[in-house]
């Protein structure tokens, strides 16, 4: 060895040395010092751009003061910074704090990906960074973390693809969670390699349809599982009953099919069960010995049999939610005696018998909601025996007797619906006036006596439709202040309309049809100026229609027929923005009021000739001509059959068939815009029809509608053009779509329910669909319209017409004709209302009825559904209902559909937006009465929280 060879020893010093003075601090040396560690903190503000948040950070003060900083023997081991406004990634820095154990860093902005600079924190047991902006995909390495790490959360970013196999190896872990990202891949058996495993959250992930590894039965220390909305597939492996720890199971709104693991009711330990929104199906396990259950959610499946007599053991049950299921039999009486019941949700299933009766005598109930079954007998009697009962649901059944006196001592009370039954008797009088009610629905039963003289402060909505109330209205309506809905038809009210009744100001619909009542209108209605809906119909009315009317400015829906009114129609009528006008059937006189294009103009009367049905017929008048297809002769023959009185004459129409007016082309003939008056600008739409065989041919003559056909707008490449050909720039926003519907919906159920007999559109699409220039719908194109037959006569049609993607399919099979098929129709116009695509063409494969349904099936969020012109948060509710009402009107069993009668009340009721405080209070049958009642072949829908909540 020479003199200038440095020695082995001298080579590893020297190593050393560079690597003392070049690496930086990563955790891997002993304990900072206080002043690196302070030194360290401010590097990070300073690259976190220096946020408010962090202001007190300063040289001047202890960092170990600092509310974010935890110091243990002098040295960090925490830092929290919750909600900072850190809008940059996470440096290297953060881990030269070699003591940190505790990382948490939720609700911020922090972008890019995973920060794996943190796998150099060799201590880190608890690593929170939810509710930030990272995306791409979790690192394929992350067991690189501490192999301390005990708590990982990782929710509500922005994560794809896979969760990767290597977080199966992060020996420590006892939470992972991982709720509410962007994962489309699949999540990994490894999972269940997790032993120490105590909560798991996985929820709200559009996962690759997958199953529930076996595997996830290794988890014995589990007692939080957690995966709603996961495209959960295939039957909860029976490996689930090992998991003996487990307290809390959430897989609801997924599509697990099969039946339930037995070995799931044996969880010594188990609380709380959610599988609601699911395809389970078969039995409920009869033996269950979970006797520390205390809410059951086994709602929205296809389960059948009866509910298990092991359930009345349940005595730490609060809820119990079985709705929209198959279950048949008696509720066993046992449950009747839980002590802790809080909530009983059965509604839409096939139960039977009587109630238990101890129902709320031993427990603090609060909700009871048995609605849509087959019950029969009293409602029982101590359901308000603990003083907190909020709601009694129990419409649509077959129960009998009298409401319990109980009721009537129950102040808590919110909500009470039980129409649709078979009750009697008088209502009790504390009920009436109960001081929280908000709703009382007891219509279709056989309730008598009379209308009270006072109500509750607080009830907005009283139904009392199809009973035997008698006697006059009272003159202490006044005082009924708070009601918005007074729904009384068909009852056996008499005496005259008190003028007390016009002094309510919040009143929006007003349904007196089916009465007794006599004498003149109040003149003086000045404080009905929130009225929507007035239906004096069917009783024996009669004076003058006071002028007033038609100075409500919200009026959409007015019927005064089948009464005695005299006179002249007020012109003032003609000033409303109405979506319907029935005064057929009275002894009015005089001149029409056509200063408004009303959707809907039923005048039928003494001295009139009736105008069009459903507002698609010709309200001006049809042409009938003879004429040579060659040339239009002036000397023709005519046969004029006219609707209204018209100003214009047949040369003006005939002079005006040229090419330049033509708008349209259809399989019947051309259409034309035909000017009528130059100076005012007036138009009329003239369909001429030919008739090859005889050369002969027909003119109708329409109201022009400005804007065209609702396909144009909703389907077409551009907009629909005004009349000086400029593109319209208006958005078709939810409010005008919704005022189509309705206005549509208003001709349908004119021809379903008031014409004699029924007409049945069969044709009803959306370039059917008219709209003039304030988006005022009408009902178009009668060549397919049939009069429904008298009853024993065939009701089926030689040759199937209509146009595809909006024929329903009993039609498309058997050729039978009835109402069922235009609201199937008009289901589908809902659904491209709400989702702007094309009837037939839901997505490459399907039409938008079959796109629609399997979206909701699915579990994917509502919002992906919509058109983008109407994801506007403000109208989301009304349009949910909507939606499931377009389900509805396509369920493929017509017995499913709602009548178009029923559909027009539910659209009518989403377009009068409720208060915060209505929307808090409301229930899911409030809005849409008839969702109830069409559990549809396909799937089910329903609000997901029923408990507490009525």
């Amino acid at each position: 060895m020479t003199k200038n060879t440095p020695s082995s020893s001298q080579i590893h010093l020297n190593i050393l040395t560079f690597l003392l003075f070049t690496l930086p601090f990563h955790g891997n040396t002993q304990n900072n010092n206080p002043n690196q560690e302070q030194t360290i903190l401010l590097s990070l503000k300073q690259h976190w751009s220096n946020p408010p948040s962090l202001s007190h950070w300063t040289p001047s003060s202890d960092h170990c003061t600092w509310p974010e900083i935890t110091c243990t023997d002098g040295s960090i081991t925490r830092l929290e910074i919750i909600n900072g406004s850190i809008t940059e990634t996470i440096p290297p820095s953060i881990c030269d704090l070699n003591n940190l154990t505790y990382i948490d860093l939720q609700w911020n902005y922090i972008p890019g990906f995973f920060p794996t600079v943190l796998y150099n924190c060799s201590k880190l047991e608890y690593l929170d960074l939810s509710t930030n902006y990272f995306i791409g995909a979790i690192p394929d390495d992350i067991n690189r973390l501490s192999s301390r790490l005990r708590y990982l959360n990782l929710g509500v970013n922005n994560f794809t693809g896979d969760i990767p196999p290597a977080i199966g190896s992060l020996p420590s872990l006892t939470s992972l969670q991982l709720v509410t990202n962007l994962f489309n891949g699949s999540f990994p058996p490894e999972i269940g390699n997790l032993s120490n495993l105590e909560e798991l959250v996985l929820s709200y992930n559009a996962f690759a349809p997958q199953s529930i590894p076996s595997s996830f039965g290794n988890l014995t220390k589990l007692r939080n599982f957690w995966m709603t909305e996961a495209n959960l597939i295939g039957e909860i492996p029976d490996a689930i009953g090992n998991m003996s720890a487990l307290e809390y199971l959430d897989l609801s709104v997924n599509q697990l099919s099969g039946s339930i693991p037995d070995g799931l009711f044996l969880l010594n330990n188990l609380t709380f069960l959610f599988l609601y929104k699911n395809s389970l199906s078969g039995f409920i396990p009869r033996r269950v010995e979970a006797l520390k259950l205390q809410v059951l959610d086994l709602s929205n499946n296809t389960l059948t049999g009866t509910i298990p007599e092991d359930f009345g053991n349940l005595t730490s049950l609060t809820g119990l939610a079985l709705f929209f299921n198959q279950l048949s039999g008696e509720v066993p009486v046992s449950l009747g005696t839980l002590p802790q019941l809080v909530d009983i949700v059965l509604y839409t299933n096939n139960l039977s018998g009587q109630l238990p009766p101890d129902f709320g005598r031993n427990s603090p109930l609060k909700t009871f909601q048995i609605s849509a079954n087959q019950f029969v007998g009293e409602l029982p009697k101590h359901l308000c025996a603990n003083k907190v009962l909020r709601g009694v649901i129990a419409f649509e059944n077959k129960l009998t007797g009298e409401i319990p006196d109980s009721l009537g001592d129950c102040n808590s009370l919110e909500i009470v619906r039980v129409d649709d039954n078979r009750f009697s008797g008088k209502i009790p009088d504390g009920l009436w006036t109960s001081v929280n009610l908000i709703r009382l629905m007891l219509s279709g039963n056989l309730f008598a006596g009379q209308l009270p003289d006072k109500i509750g402060p607080q009830l907005a909505l009283l139904e009392l439709m199809h009973n035997k109330f008698s006697g006059p209205i009272p003159a202490g309506i006044s005082s009924w202040e708070r009601l918005t809905v007074f729904r009384a038809s068909n009852n056996s009210l008499s005496g005259v309309i008190p003028q007390e009744l016009t002094a309510l100001p919040l009143l929006s619909t007003l349904s007196l049809d089916g009465n007794q009542l006599s004498g003149h209108l109040p003149s003086d209605i000045i404080s009905w100026r929130s009225l929507t809906t007035l239906d004096l119909s069917r009783n024996q009315l009669s004076g003058e229609i006071p002028a007033a009317f038609g100075l409500l400015p919200d009026l959409l829906y007015l019927d005064l027929s089948r009464n005695a009114f005299s006179g002249q129609i007020p012109p003032e009528i003609g000033l409303l923005r109405l979506s319907s006008l029935n005064l057929s059937s009275n002894r009015l006189s005089g001149r029409i009021p056509v200063e408004q294009a009303f959707v809907s103009f039923h005048c039928c009367g003494l001295k009139f000739s009736c105008s069009g049905f459903s507002s698609g017929r010709p309200i001006y008048n049809i042409f009938e001509e003879k004429l040579q297809k060659a040339k239009a002769r002036k000397d023709s023959t005519w046969k004029l059959t006219s609707f209204q009185r018209l100003n214009f004459t047949e040369r003006n129409i005939l002079s005006s068939l040229i090419d330049d007016n033509q708008i349209g082309k259809g399989g019947s003939g051309r259409v034309y815009r035909v000017p009528i008056n130059h100076r005012s600008g007036e138009y009329v739409a003239v369909k001429q029809i030919w008739d090859d065989v005889n050369e002969n041919s027909k003119l109708l003559v329409y109201e022009y509608m400005e804007n065209r056909s609702l396909d144009r707008w909703l389907h077409g490449k551009k907009r629909p053009h005004s009349i000086s050909g400029s593109v319209h720039h208006v958005v078709l926003d939810w409010p005008k779509r919704l005022h189509i519907a309705i206005g549509a919906a208003h001709g349908l159920c004119y021809m379903h329910h008031h014409c004699s007999p029924p007409i049945v559109h069969r044709d009803v699409k959306s370039s059917n669909i008219l709209l003039d220039s304030e988006f005022n719908a009408k009902i178009a194109d009668f060549g397919l319209a049939r009069m429904l037959v008298k009853h024993g006569e065939p009701n089926t049609m030689s040759v199937v017409a209509g146009s595809f993607g909006y024929m329903a399919p009993e039609y498309a099979q058997t050729r039978r004709v009835n109402e069922k098929i235009d609201v199937y129709s008009f289901g589908v116009v809902l659904l491209e209302l709400i989702t702007g695509r094309e009837a037939h063409n839901g997505d490459e494969t399907s039409s938008v009825v079959e796109w629609t349904w399997r979206h909701v099936q699915e579990g994917k969020p509502i919002d992906d559904a919509l058109d983008e012109d109407i994801k506007e948060p403000l109208y989301l509710e009304e349009i949910n209902t909507v939606l499931k009402l377009g389900l509805i009107c396509t369920s493929t069993l017509p017995s499913n559909r709602p009548a178009m009668n029923d559909v027009l009340q539910i659209l009518l009721r989403c377009s009068q937006r409720p208060t915060s405080e209505e929307k808090t209070n409301r229930n899911e049958y409030d809005v849409a009465p008839l969702l109830h009642n069409s559990k549809s072949d396909r799937s089910s829908e329903s609000d997901d929280s029923v408990f507490s909540s009525v």
